[in-house]
Formats: C-alpha cells, sequence, structure tokens
C-alpha cells in the first residue's frame, strides 16, 4: 500500500468577519446562554461572500476563479433533473401523509445543491450521504423507488454501496463523517490520487446539514482530513435550521470559515444556484483528487419544508422568512435563464413536466408494490460471513417469531 499524498498547497488565508443571518421574527430566542457568556445574536446575511453564477432573476455571472464550461443543453439536463426530483419529493411526501411511508425528510429548496454537486462527481467518486440527499441518489443513478423502501420500513438500506458508489442514508446526525474520512485514507493509501489519471484518481463526498457540524463526529473527520491531507469534500448543507435551532445560535461566524481552523480552505457558494454549486464542487473535487487536500463547502440554501413530515416548523419560523427565500427559488432561477438567454419555449417545459409527472405515477406503484421483507432477511447483510453468534441470534429470533406467528413463511 502506498503512503498518502501530500501535495503542496497555499496556506489558508484568514477570513474576514462575516456575520450570519438572522432568524425569523417567530424564531426561537439565541440568548439561552450559560451566565457570564456572551449570547450568540442574530446577525445580518453577508451576501457578497456567496460564489453565485446564476442570479435568481437567471442572469449569467462569471467568476474567473470558479470557472465552467457548460452548453445550454447540459443546463437544460440540470434543469430536468431539477424538476423530476422535485416531482419525487413531493410524491413521497404525499405518500407519507396517505400512509404509505412512516416518515419522510423533504429536500425542498435544497435541489440545486445537490443536483449542482452530483453532476460535479466522477463514477469513480464515493458519496457518503446524511439521509436527505434525494437528489444526489438520483443523480447517482439510484431508482426513487428504492430510496423510498428506507422510508416504508421495507429494507434496511435499499441499495449495494459499491453499485454506485454511494454510501446508505445515514440517520444519525454527523455518524457518516468518520466513514467518509476512513475511505478517503484507504483511497490515500491505495494510490489513487494524484496519479494525473482522470478515470483512475478518486474524491470522497461527505453530505452533512448544518446541525451537524455541532457533532463531534464531524470536527474529527476535519482533524483527520486536515492531519493526513484526505482526497475529501466535506459539503454542508446550510438550511438555516436543525430542526428548530437556527444556525445562528450554534455558530456566530458562518460555517465555511470553520475549515480554517483547520488547515483547509473553506468556501460559501449559493446553493440555491445550480451552476455554482456545480462549479465550486467541481473545484473542490479535482483539488482532492490530485492531492490538494480537502475542502469544506457550505452551501447557502434553505428547508422550505419540515425538518421531516413530523416536525411543524410554523412553531418556531415564520411564513415571511419562507417567502423570502421562495423568491430565490432554485429551479425559477434556471427556467429564467433557458427562457430568456437561450430562447426555450413551453413546448421544452411542458415536455419536462410530463417526464415529471410520468415519475411520480412510477414512483407511487412502485412504493405500493414493495414487497413485505422476510423477518429473518434483518440477519442476511450484516456481516460478509455469518458468525456463530449472529447464527445464534438468528435462531433465537426465528423461534420467538414463530411462537407469535405459528410458521415462517
Amino acid at each position: 500500500m502506498n503512503s498518502p499524498v501530500h501535495a503542496a498547497r497555499p496556506p489558508v488565508e484568514p477570513v474576514a468577519e462575516a456575520p450570519e443571518p438572522a432568524a425569523g421574527p417567530s424564531a426561537p430566542r439565541t440568548d439561552r446562554s450559560t451566565p457570564g457568556v456572551a449570547p450568540s445574536m442574530p446577525r445580518a446575511e453577508p451576501e457578497p461572500d456567496l460564489v453565485q453564477l446564476l442570479t435568481p432573476d437567471g442572469e449569467r455571472r462569471e467568476r474567473p476563479d470558479y470557472p465552467l464550461a457548460i452548453s445550454t443543453d447540459e443546463i437544460a439536463g440540470l434543469y430536468r433533473d431539477l424538476v423530476l426530483v422535485r416531482r419525487f419529493d413531493a410524491e413521497a411526501t404525499a405518500l407519507q401523509r396517505q400512509g404509505e411511508l412512516g416518515l419522510w425528510a423533504s429536500l425542498l429548496g435544497q435541489e440545486a445543491a445537490q443536483v449542482g454537486a452530483g453532476h460535479a462527481l466522477r463514477a469513480q467518486d464515493v458519496v457518503f450521504p446524511s439521509y436527505r440527499e434525494h437528489a444526489l441518489a438520483w443523480c447517482r443513478g439510484i431508482d426513487p423507488v428504492r430510496v423510498l423502501g428506507l422510508f416504508r420500513g421495507t429494507t434496511l438500506g435499499g441499495w449495494d454501496p459499491r453499485e454506485h458508489n454511494f454510501n446508505l442514508y445515514t440517520l444519525v446526525v454527523g455518524a457518516q463523517a468518520p466513514h467518509a474520512v476512513g475511505y478517503a485514507m484507504g483511497v490515500a493509501r491505495d494510490g489513487l490520487v494524484g496519479t494525473g489519471d482522470p478515470d483512475r484518481d478518486t474524491a470522497v463526498l461527505l453530505c452533512f446539514g448544518d446541525g451537524a457540524t455541532a457533532q463531534g463526529d464531524v470536527n474529527e473527520a476535519f482533524v483527520w482530513a486536515a492531519a493526513a491531507n484526505l482526497p475529501i469534500v466535506f459539503f454542508c448543507q446550510n438550511n438555516q435550521w436543525a430542526i428548530s435551532a437556527p444556525v445562528a445560535t450554534q455558530s456566530r461566524a458562518p460555517l465555511s470559515r470553520r475549515a480554517a481552523g483547520f488547515g483547509f480552505p473553506g468556501v460559501r457558494v449559493d446553493g440555491n444556484d445550480v451552476l455554482a454549486a456545480l462549479a465550486v464542487t467541481g473545484k473542490a473535487l479535482d483539488d482532492a483528487r490530485a492531492g490538494a487536500g480537502p475542502t469544506l463547502i457550505e452551501a447557502y440554501t434553505y428547508r422550505m419544508n419540515p425538518h421531516t413530515t413530523s416536525d411543524d416548523p410554523t412553531r418556531y419560523r415564520s411564513a415571511a422568512e419562507a417567502d423570502a427565500w421562495r423568491r430565490r427559488d432554485p429551479i425559477a432561477r434556471v427556467r429564467a435563464h433557458l427562457a430568456q438567454a437561450a430562447g426555450f419555449d413551453e413546448e421544452f417545459f411542458d415536455a419536462v413536466e410530463r417526464d415529471a409527472e410520468a415519475l411520480a405515477e412510477r414512483v407511487r406503484a412502485g412504493c405500493r408494490a414493495l414487497p413485505e421483507p422476510e423477518p429473518l432477511s434483518l440477519f442476511d447483510h450484516v456481516y460478509a460471513e455469518e458468525t456463530d453468534e449472529l447464527r445464534e441470534q438468528r435462531a433465537e429470533f426465528g423461534a420467538y417469531y414463530a411462537a407469535f406467528d405459528g410458521a415462517l413463511a
């Protein structure tokens, strides 16, 4: 096995103080601090530090530090993915409300961050998701019906991670971070970094939310990645709310600034801009594959729906706040660009909508047709080879179940 690659990179420049956005008018108080310790106060949003290539009204911008060579047809493909993923998400929410799913974590509002990042990946790159990365799963070729299996309770995972280089969803907040860093360490030690071969050099993409930045697992992952100069991109979707806690109560500075303390670059990108997400993530992944080490990306976006379908966001955030973010809708800006700058007509947009409806119908039928698992199947894939202890547990559970059911199918 080869030693990890340690390519030279410029020192991390200090980032100027940038305030965090204010919580909504109906948000909880932010002064619940320890006596004698200054409270974390809401801040005004620092727009200038966001990397943005497509404005909310669809105007294309150029950033020499994040160049993006992309054709109009490729942008149209991004638009199609955005629309289809949103329609899948809406159908999944409806299925949960109708009792077909036990729970659903919606990604409404975060489609651009994920689709942009998904299109920046190469086939050999490996993704470690949390539980809201439905668009990334789509970009990696995973059937949406398989995603629903986890939330319907018919599967303990849903897919083979090696098939699409996309690992299983992680429900424990931040727990996937050490796994991703460990995988990146293996990639480096196996000599899959810095070879110059675009089909061989490999990067790891770790996805988590703003709330996970307060977890020890994530910060320990930062330490390991920096110390070993690992080929990993930390992709934080800051959707402003860790369930009911606004990000301003967790951090006095933009989350992207955390990277400087660990010794690697951090960048804040407009998470509602699919082109910016693509360009920034693409550069970070290129750097990682070349042996230049980790990058932290803060995709600054907004969770339009509840945290999950068991949540009531009206208890902690205002309608005015959601309305303000709705005007920055990630799909509307791509549609505006295609219509105004590229001359796409209603026939194209109508065709995409028909595709989205066809996907929704397939997802609904597929969800209801998911087979009920055999009770003992939960032991099938615990280890590559069954251990004596697991065999005993299977037998004990089988006897317990048979006592209630009479017989196993």
